[in-house]
């Protein structure tokens, strides 16, 4: 009997293929995140006809993002898996991403994956930010960043729940570098994923880079760079 390969908007029955997707978004997307950043991207693929496959009784996004997507702000690489109930070749599935894509978003990349492979969440262990800084010049922001990187703890507070939490942040950055002395001081912080710990957001990253400069720092652009899987070298 032959294979049905599935109606646009129809949820296949069977897993069949493993796609994982590099993702850029630039300035002129929509401020979304979370579920309405799922909805827009269900939207999307939705149009595409393409035959997704969605897990009964689980009312998911047809794309799982490999990490929490900031409602402000541009992406160079983001990691998304999206899981169909039909084989078909990657060019098929790109041109129908490429053509339907939410505004401000574009795919820069796409490739199988073993459909038994871990949930792409749990294999992404940091992310790449580049920052462009007014406020400071290269020699004290270079000093600023020994500073930190030297330091046992980095006592941040966070809003959770309309509560301040107090968390050190020092385990959760991995890197700190200076990239381009500018004018402006461009820098690359590399913030790390830790289901225990939360994750290293890079505005706190720049708020103890300030303190420890002593200076008011301005930032004038962030770009997430990339996600870091675990299994990446370095």
């Amino acid at each position: 009997m032959e294979e049905r390969r599935g109606e646009p908007g129809e949820a296949p029955g069977t897993a069949r293929q493993r796609l994982r997707l590099v993702l850029a978004r630039d300035g002129t997307a929509p401020e979304l995140a979370g579920r309405e950043l799922g909805d827009a991207w269900d939207e999307a693929i939705e149009a595409t006809g393409l035959p997704v496959y969605r897990p009964p009784g689980r009312n998911r996004p047809a794309i799982a993002f490999g990490a929490p997507v900031p409602a402000r702000m541009a992406l160079e690489g983001e990691l998304a898996d999206l899981v169909l109930g039909a084989m078909l070749p990657t060019w098929v599935v790109r041109e129908s991403l490429i053509r339907c894509a939410p505004p401000g978003w574009r795919l820069i990349g796409l490739f199988d994956v073993w459909l038994g492979a871990p949930a792409l969440a749990g294999q992404v262990a940091a992310a790449d930010y580049r920052i462009e800084l007014d406020g400071v010049d290269a020699a004290r922001a270079g000093d600023a960043i020994r500073s930190v990187l030297d330091a046992r703890s980095l006592p941040r507070e966070r809003q959770k729940g309309g509560t301040s939490v107090a968390y050190d942040l020092r385990p959760l950055l991995a890197d700190l570098a200076v990239l381009d002395p500018g004018p402006p001081v461009v820098i690359r912080a590399r913030t790390r994923f830790d289901p225990v710990l939360g994750n290293g957001r890079p505005e706190e990253v720049i708020a103890a880079l300030g303190e420890a400069a002593g200076v008011s720092l301005t930032v004038r652009s962030m770009i997430r760079e990339r996600l870091v899987m675990r299994a990446d070298p370095g």
